[in-house]
C-alpha cells in the first residue's frame, strides 16, 4: 500500500503564511504527479496546485502568485508554501499523488487524510 501523510495546517492571520508538507510512503515504484486540493463543506474538491514528475507546475487562478508547490523527489514529499493568506483560503487541504506501486503496471490515485487551514480576518 501507499500512504500520504500531511502536516503543517493550522490557524494563521490574514496576510500570514503557512507551509504544508505531504510525505508518501509504502511500496512506491514511481510517483507521477503530486498535488494539493482543497474542499469546503458541501462543495467539490478542487485543485489548488499540481507538480509533475518533470517539475512542471500548474495553479488555480486564485492562488497564482501567492502559493508555490515544490517537491523533494528523494523524500517523496510535496510541499505547498502559502503566502498572503486570505480568509477565503480557509479550507481542508488534501494531498494527492498518482503512484505506480512496485510490481504494478497501472497507476492509482492516493489521497491524504486532509489538513485544516484556517485564516482569520
Amino acid at each position: 500500500q501507499v500512504q500520504l501523510v500531511e502536516s503543517g495546517g493550522g490557524l494563521v492571520q490574514a496576510g500570514g503564511s503557512l507551509r504544508l508538507s505531504c510525505a508518501a510512503s509504502g511500496d512506491i515504484g514511481v510517483i507521477n504527479a503530486m498535488g494539493w486540493y482543497r474542499q469546503d463543506p458541501g462543495k467539490q474538491r478542487e485543485l489548488v496546485a499540481i507538480i509533475t514528475s518533470g517539475g512542471s507546475t500548474n495553479y488555480a487562478d486564485y492562488v497564482k502568485g501567492r502559493f508555490t508547490i515544490s517537491r523533494d523527489y528523494a523524500k517523496n514529499t510535496v510541499y505547498l508554501q502559502m503566502y498572503s493568506l486570505k480568509p477565503e483560503d480557509t479550507s481542508v487541504y488534501f494531498c494527492n499523488a498518482n503512484v505506480v506501486r512496485i510490481g504494478w503496471y497501472r497507476s492509482l490515485e492516493v489521497w491524504g487524510q486532509g489538513t485544516l487551514v484556517t485564516v482569520s480576518s
